[in-house]
């Protein structure tokens, strides 16, 4: 009988399943015997769970980071040996098989999933509640899954069941979307319909999640692929009044909501760094307390990847700490932009520097939104007390600019106690040393968030054409009310969500790729501390060649003996990048 074997790391990071790591035997466990109740079932959920990490670790290959710097609203960065983050950004591949960490990776996460559904689904227990959860949460991640693939590539081999043929052609999209609407719609009628987010362990996905993520897939594939409605198999349809009642449902039930200032989502606001920044030094929010973070665990997030103090040097373990973090914190070099030069804001590899664009244009559309500089760090402006040189660095493509929300932070106290400078050891006090040692590497543990209200109170505004959620993400940033346009909604999504991984899809879906990339051309970067325009970027025209999406790797496509077949414009050498030559 086949077995199912499962090697779980210390890397489990949901709250409550620390009793999961017992002395059974669970390589000798086989379908005949497992699982045998809701804590071994837990255990294959928490397996697929684990995937979320390990995609972590394959950061530059990752949907998360390659929808962040395809996107109109960040640069390449890094430095100029980063062929691969700069390639992105300029629509082009530094490798046949770049993208084959994360395609690996997500279908392992499928094949986890699938197994965790199969053995769920034939679990009988007088009490189902708790099955149900653990489907859901299944059915949830495989959906999830699936859509970042069929995003990124477009049809992509459908695989749903243990022991399935898995060399198999690409499905066309709307079969995906079609198992991914089947997914979620499931995983939302079985799911808990009362108990509010809080209820739930840290962590794990909840019916409201679900009904968020079943409006993201709708506004893509109805935005992008010109639909009406998401396909289910039979020829049956998601229609929008099913998708706004969910929305509503979890707008309404949830327990989720605004916390009460913008900048308190973001790490800056802790209270070991709040004091020495100027920036946030006696501030009062705009719900009239001081700034606070508001922490991981906030009613605000609906869904998200977790981090801990697991980690390590290999390429499965370094997921457990949050990667994105310190691909796009700044670059230091010896004797410059060093912590206490960019305090608060720690160093990383410098990936990702933000465009000019959407600076230039947040001070034209919404020049007192107070987001834009808490979103967006301008090295220029002295009242963020920072002390950044361009001369003598290795940092490509930088515009001045540099992301806040997702940055590697600094703490004044934590230099003094421990001669090291990240707010892990402040704000994660339960961690006395890291498993990496004091080592930037392995020292961020923000939750990377894929899904929070204010996303939901947009989507709904979106799909009704209404003001009322748009206004209440307006009133919390400190601007009064606007009547709904979808002008207005796009903006007001750009800068809510910017360099939350959003940003890519939106211009796709809204069909204003080609228009926003353009402005790409024309602006000022320095490279190695000398400016250089980009007056031939490529962006337009690589777009009309893809049409947004990626290439399939080479090593799949290789090991299929040619059943999968590469994606439209990434055959030439055109699609190449072999150095920086855009000026």
């Amino acid at each position: 009988m086949k077995k199912i074997i499962y090697i779980l790391t210390v890397a489990i990071m949901l709250t409550g399943c620390e009793d999961l790591l017992d002395s059974t035997n669970y390589t000798e466990s086989n379908t005949g015997n497992f699982p045998n109740g809701v804590k071994d079932a837990e255990m294959l959920v928490t397996a697929t769970y684990s995937t979320l990490n390990k995609a972590t670790g394959a950061t530059g290959s990752s949907y998360f980071f390659v929808s962040e710097l395809a996107a109109d609203d960040r640069m390449g960065g890094g430095s100029e040996d980063d062929k691969g983050p700069l390639g992105i950004a300029h629509l082009l591949k530094a490798d046949d098989s770049q993208f084959n960490d994360f395609w690996v990776i997500r279908y392992m996460g499928i094949a986890r999933a699938n197994d965790a559904i199969q053995a769920l689904s034939s679990l009988e227990l007088e009490d189902t509640s708790a099955r149900d959860q653990l489907l859901g949460e299944s059915l949830f991640l495989r959906a999830f899954f699936y859509s970042e693939l069929v995003e990124m590539f477009g049809g992509v081999p459908i695989i749903i069941t243990p022991g399935q043929e898995f060399n198999i052609p690409r499905a066309s999209a709307d079969e995906v979307y079609a198992q991914i609407t089947e997914d979620l719609k499931e995983a939302i009628g079985i799911m808990s319909s009362t108990k509010k987010y809080n209820e739930f362990e840290s962590g794990r996905i909840t019916r409201w999640a679900a009904q968020a993520l079943m409006a993201r897939n709708f506004l893509f594939y109805t935005g992008f692929y010109g639909k009406d409605e998401l396909p289910l198999a039979g020829g049956r349809n998601v229609t929008k009044t099913e998708v706004v009642s969910w929305l509503e449902d979890c707008r309404d039930n949830s327990g989720h909501g605004l916390v009460g200032d913008f900048r308190n989502l973001w790490t800056y606001t802790n209270e070991h760094t709040k004091d020495d920044y100027p920036y946030t030094k006696d501030v009062v929010g705009i719900d009239g307390a001081p700034l606070a973070w508001v922490g991981n665990e906030n009613k605000e997030t609906i869904f998200s990847v977790k981090y801990a103090n697991y980690s390590g040097w290999d390429a499965y373990q370094i997921g457990y700490t949050n990667q994105y973090i310190l691909c796009f914190g700044m670059r230091g070099d010896v004797g410059k932009n060093g912590k206490e030069d960019t305090f608060p804001f720690g160093q990383g590899w410098g990936l990702g520097p933000i465009s000019s664009t959407i600076w230039d244009d947040w001070n034209i559309n919404e020049p007192d939104d107070l987001r834009r500089r808490a979103s967006i760090l301008n090295i220029a402006d002295a009242t963020e007390g920072v002390n950044y040189v361009y001369e003598g660095t290795a940092q490509m493509e930088e515009c001045g600019y540099w992301n806040k929300k997702m940055s590697p932070i600094s703490s004044k106290d934590a230099v003094e106690k421990y001669d090291w400078p990240n707010t892990f050891w402040m704000v994660y006090p339960e961690y006395d040393v890291s498993t990496v040692g004091e080592h930037m590497q392995g020292a961020h543990f923000q939750d990377l968030i894929v899904i929070r209200f204010a996303d939901v109170l947009l989507m709904h505004s979106e799909l009704t054409g209404t003001a009322d959620g748009m206004n209440q993400v307006r009133a919390r940033a400190g601007l009064t009310a606007k009547g709904y346009t979808l002008e207005s909604l796009q903006r007001e999504r750009r800068y809510e969500l910017c360099f939350e991984g959003r940003r890519w899809a939106d211009i796709r879906r809204w069909h204003i790729a080609e228009e926003a990339l353009a402005k790409k051309n024309g602006i000022t970067v320095r490279n190695k501390g000398e400016y250089k325009q980009i007056n031939n970027g490529g962006y337009v025209e690589r777009y009309k060649a893809t049409n947004g999406f990626w290439p399939l790797p080479k090593t799949q496509i290789d090991l299929s003996n040619g059943i999968l077949q590469q994606n439209t414009g990434w055959t030439g050498s055109d699609a190449n990048y072999t150095g920086w030559n855009f000026n």
